[in-house]
């Protein structure tokens, strides 16, 4: 796939687009991006995904903190995964957010990129405050030449799939749900830091973590089964979010046990994937129970992740 940020990359071949945030690329916009690729097949076109590097929310709502699913990196990742030929990054500015449906196709998509046919989803609106629909969307195409094509309606066990769901699954913790929903376990890549060292004096030393990503959502607090990503190698883990009650901390951290591992790593880059949600943060009353619960989360890790 070939990311472009200018006009003057863009290559001759004309073009069949869909606009969106997309983020996750779950099985819902991957639904989407089949129908594009088969109906640019069709017409002799090159598929393009015009997106945006940062919430277009941000930019119209001052303080504004959205919960994402993926960095834009990762969605790069992800849409060149589904075969898209071109991704269009679009730096949303208070300028776009003016613009009608009828400005961005008319001026934009037509007018600066030169569209040839535009794919919508079944139920997505763009344009200043989202007041026109399809039917529009074909009237402002036709005035200008650009034909404008909706995407048929998809569902997953007859439920409406949608970025919200898969935030509200992660926050309640069904991780396993929100990974039937994107397709893959979701993600959070960050930098391993030093912690108070607790987890070492009781055998089970620990990794912790800062998000690469400000935005990313965190899943719900809890005990999970996570694989675990260093360099190029793939490690059973077992990571708790949390405020690490029996210690009174207060402080909710991101922290990663390595099985079967034993390296310093600390300032590296790490990811984790979230598989099972194994239980909640409870305090203990002991350092012994402590112990005994862990080594339970740490058996059935090893049996969880084949």
């Amino acid at each position: 796939m070939i990311v472009i940020r200018h006009i003057t990359d863009k290559p001759a071949k004309g073009w069949m687009a869909t606009v969106g945030f997309f983020d996750g690329v779950h099985v819902g916009h991957r639904f989407l991006f089949h129908e594009m690729k088969r109906l640019s097949g069709e017409r002799d076109l090159a598929t393009v995904v015009f997106t945006f590097p940062v919430h277009p929310r941000i930019v119209v709502q001052t303080g504004y903190h959205p919960k994402l699913l993926n960095s834009m990196d990762e969605k790069l990742l992800l849409l060149a995964s589904e075969g898209i030929d071109y991704c269009v990054k679009m730096d949303f500015t208070p300028e776009m957010a003016a613009f009608t449906a009828s400005d961005f196709i008319v001026k934009y998509l037509v007018g600066l990129w030169q569209v040839q046919c535009l794919l919508v989803g079944f139920d997505h609106r763009f344009g200043h405050n989202r007041t026109a629909g399809f039917e529009q969307y074909v009237e402002y195409g036709k005035a200008c030449g650009m034909e404008v094509l909706r995407a048929a309606s998809f569902e997953k066990d007859a439920e409406k799939v949608s970025s919200s769901k898969i935030r509200q699954l992660l926050a309640e913790c069904r991780v396993e749900e929100a990974a039937c929903l994107l397709s893959y376990p979701y993600r959070l890549k960050g930098q391993v830091v030093a912690g108070n060292g607790v987890g070492r004096t009781i055998g089970f030393p620990t990794a912790n973590i800062v998000v690469d990503d400000m935005y990313k959502i965190q899943p719900g607090q809890g005990v999970y089964a996570v694989w675990v990503t260093i360099g190029n190698v793939r490690y059973k883990g077992m990571l708790s979010i949390g405020n690490r009650p029996t210690w009174s901390s207060g402080q909710t951290t991101i922290e990663v046990h390595i099985l079967h591992f034993s390296q310093t790593i600390y300032n590296q880059q790490i990811e984790v994937e979230f598989i099972h949600y194994l239980r909640d943060n409870n305090k203990f009353e002991s350092i012994e129970a402590l112990k005994a619960q862990l080594t339970e989360d740490r058996r059935q890790v090893d049996e969880i992740l084949v």
